[in-house]
């Protein structure tokens, strides 16, 4: 069957992408070196697309993409016996950000019709390419530069476009993804280890993801230094030229309006009841009780991806530091997108 040799293609994928990222560049062969020159291409493209964060989003899917976790995940969807043309229009915040959607349709039986982002548009078609390879040619895919001649659609992109997505494809089956966020709730007795695997949640791909904290809750008597020394391990973000004009840039407008915030010379802390943070800024804010974090999250559910906190808090959470580390059954936006793709 097709799902089987796609399903051991994937996992040869894993092996080929890990053993890349355990060579020193000296060792490349001439495949392996073709691969580095993309990620270095990619890097010049679009420069938040550093080679560090795209290598840390390879290591992530290479992990994820064992044969146990693939079958765990997909053995509880039904699959399409008649494949549909299924359209892509795929984000470019962070990399490799829509693969999940296009190993989702593949999987599903479908054709991806894929609309790549113009700031992602190398690791897919090549990890694709290898993919198909590893999998005996079982792997269908097209890429265009408009959408035509689909069945349905998912698309990602701001609250903005998404209006005119929603609009545009009304009459298709669709999933249109927005904005989103994420936020993180202390309780106050976290170690200096666990504030250091906040910080991963905050400056991971710079804080340019849905999964990336930029909101904070804090106790009452919590200490904003203790946040500041422990940010500290990611104080290069300051050496990222984008990330230094954002920081210049948010700093000058609060000092002009004479705006309280606090400063280490690389992140800012302003107290603020915004969900959504400029980069290089994080909110927070101070609670009395859980249940005024409890009534803010049901408030803004729509516009939250994911909350971290420890588990004592007894809260719907992950764990800090694993924003950044979904599993296959983790959807953008909490749509299942295989449930969506079973039933077009």
């Amino acid at each position: 069957m097709n799902i089987e040799n796609q399903v051991l293609g994937l996992t040869r994928l894993s092996d080929y992408i890990k053993e890349f990222l355990a060579k020193n560049p000296e060792n490349y062969n001439e495949n392996d070196s073709g691969f580095e020159l993309l990620l270095r291409k990619s890097e010049i493209e679009n420069t938040w697309f550093t080679l560090e964060n795209q290598k840390f989003a390879l290591k992530q899917w290479a992990d994820l993409l064992t044969e146990e976790n693939i079958n765990n995940w997909i053995k509880e969807y039904s699959i399409s016996k008649i494949s549909k043309r299924v359209g892509l229009i795929l984000a470019g915040n962070i990399p490799l950000v829509g693969f999940h959607d296009v190993i989702s349709v593949v999987l599903s039986n479908h054709i991806p019709v894929i609309k790549l982002s113009s700031k992602d548009r190398y690791m897919i078609p090549f990890l694709l390419k290898k993919w198909k390879e590893f999998s005996e040619g079982n792997v269908e895919y097209e890429f265009v530069e408009k959408l035509e001649n689909f069945d349905a659609v998912i698309a990602t992109g701001s609250n903005n476009t998404a209006r005119y997505l929603e609009y545009y494809f009304k009459n298709h089956l669709h999933i249109i993804r927005k904005n989103r966020t994420s936020i993180a709730i202390l309780k106050g007795d976290e170690t200096d280890e666990e504030l250091k695997l906040l910080a991963k949640d905050i400056f991971q791909y710079f804080g340019l993801g849905c999964r990336n904290v930029t909101r904070i809750f804090i106790p009452q008597d919590f200490v904003i230094d203790r946040l500041f020394e422990n940010f500290l391990d990611f104080q290069d973000v300051i050496n990222h030229n984008k990330y230094a004009n954002n920081y210049d840039y948010n700093r000058a407008v609060y000092l002009l309006n004479q705006e309280q915030f606090w400063d280490n010379n690389f992140v800012m802390l302003k107290e603020d009841d915004k969900l959504f943070s400029p980069l290089s800024v994080i909110h927070f804010s101070r609670y009395s009780s859980l249940d005024e974090v409890k009534d803010f999250i049901t408030e803004n559910e729509e516009n939250i991806q994911c909350v971290v906190a420890k588990d004592a808090l007894g809260l719907e959470s992950i764990a800090l530091g694993e924003a950044q580390n979904p599993g296959l059954n983790t959807y953008a936006d909490n749509v299942d997108t295989l449930k969506f793709l079973s039933l077009i």
